[in-house]
């Protein structure tokens, strides 16, 4: 499969980052009408690539276009559209050469995140893209660069931030309630194992093994890779830690107004490698996180103790009091002080997407749609997701290289012993031929 050329340079979407971010405010545009292209106030019309497990939310009646590549996935998504007939394809460019497509929902396995968002925003396509957002620092650099280059609204999904009831501990800790939170400490399941070394197999009749694995290494097709089990290999999803871990630091760096650190950030990890099957996360990863120029420590536990009935969660520990955020993604609990606090005249206020019903995942979708009609910056913008999901990254690498990590936000690069070899080897990871990014 040959890609399309990029219409930026590799040199140019990692280097050129500091400038693009101190852009304006995004103007889309899609706020004036223009030939083909919906104003302010007309439908946007919206296409999904991957939509079968969190992408069939994202599956309106009127979606113009879908792409998967199991042909099983294509036709039940299918079903879900009442208004026209949709455009159904494998591969996901022939969406993106569409001039009559305005937004894309990408749901694909999460090694692709990048590289779709990167050529969507570069084809003129708005993007709501998943968690994680990416796996490398230069995935990241190159998805802020792009969407800040062509102006386009980038929304990630962690739906924590638009959670009413997250929206109430944010109001609770930033109005003070707890008096300067210095600590974060989030528990979470263990990663999942098997006792299986399954044997490869053909993939399913209709089913493109070597698009769905794209520009990830080759290794042969088996049933605990694909659908759900991806989750659990390094090279494709890392772990709860890349996972929920998304949802868990997204929030909490909400809640305490965290989303332009750029300073260092210093991780060390240690966890407990599977003993058979043919996982290879680890089971348990225990990390701290430490951000000095907040004076802010993050831990994870994996295993940890759970808290309000859940698996997991975060810990806010302030120096006058904490508070518990149980989950964080579209379910989501916290303490009763929390949640019948009444700030009063003059408090901070935390902004929450309206919406006419109590649904996280819901309205964190209308805030992607509505940005794109206001030209403001969502909830979960695309920097500050590359910034959340990095922590998560790094503390795969500490694991894997058994080592500590400094890495800093501002510069984008590994900082202290051993910078210079961390910056040669571990910035980026090779895409496999012919995929660029």
């Amino acid at each position: 499969m040959k890609p399309s050329p990029p219409k930026i340079t590799r040199r140019q979407a990692l280097g050129g980052v500091a400038a693009a971010l101190a852009m304006p405010a995004i103007v889309p545009d899609h706020v004036m009408a223009a030939p083909g292209r919906p104003g302010a106030n007309e439908r946007l019309v919206t296409a999904v690539i991957g939509p079968g497990g969190m992408g069939h939310n994202h599956v309106a009646p009127d979606c113009a276009a879908l792409c998967d590549v199991d042909d099983r996935v294509l036709a039940r998504a299918a079903k879900q559209i009442s208004k026209g007939k949709p455009f159904l394809t494998k591969d996901y460019r022939r969406i993106l050469d569409r001039e009559d497509i305005d937004a894309v929902f990408v749901a694909a396995p999460d090694h692709w995140h990048a590289l779709m968002t990167v050529h969507a925003c570069e084809a003129g396509k708005h993007v709501y893209c998943e968690k994680p957002a990416c796996r490398t620092a230069a995935e990241g650099k190159a998805m802020i660069a792009a969407a800040r280059r062509y102006r386009r609204v980038v929304q990630v999904g962690a739906q924590g931030r638009s959670n009413a009831v997250a929206h109430q501990a944010a109001v609770y800790v930033r109005n003070g309630q707890l008096g300067r939170v210095n600590r974060v400490d989030i528990w979470h399941e263990n990663n999942w194992e098997t006792k299986e070394m399954p044997p490869n197999v053909p993939p399913p009749a209709g089913f493109d093994w070597n698009t769905w694995l794209g520009p990830a290494k080759k290794r042969p097709f088996h049933a605990l890779i694909h659908p759900f089990n991806f989750r659990w290999y390094m090279d494709f999803g890392g772990g709860f830690i890349r996972d929920r871990g998304a949802h868990a630091l997204s929030v909490a760096f909400w809640l305490l107004e965290n989303d332009g650190y750029a300073g260092p950030v210093h991780v060390e990890a240690t966890g407990r490698p599977q003993k058979q099957g043919i996982f290879d996360v680890p089971i348990g990863l225990d990390v701290t996180w430490k951000l000095p120029a907040r004076d802010l420590t993050i831990t994870w536990t994996q295993p940890g103790t759970p808290k309000l009935g859940s698996s997991w969660g975060e810990v806010y520990r302030g120096s006058d009091d904490s508070l518990i955020v149980a989950g964080g993604d579209g379910g989501c609990n916290t303490e009763e002080k929390a949640k019948s606090y009444r700030p009063g005249p003059g408090a901070k206020e935390v902004y929450l997407h309206p919406f006419p019903r109590n649904d996280a995942t819901a309205r964190h979708r209308q805030n992607f749609l509505d940005s794109i009609r206001s030209g403001k910056r969502p909830v979960m913008d695309i920097e500050p997701a590359v910034k959340v999901i990095m922590l998560g990254n790094l503390a795969n690498l500490s694991y894997t290289l058994k080592r500590p990590l400094s890495f800093h936000f501002g510069r984008w690069k590994f900082i202290g012993e051993g910078a210079k070899a961390l910056n040669r080897d571990h910035l980026s990871e090779p895409y496999r031929a012919p995929w660029k990014l």
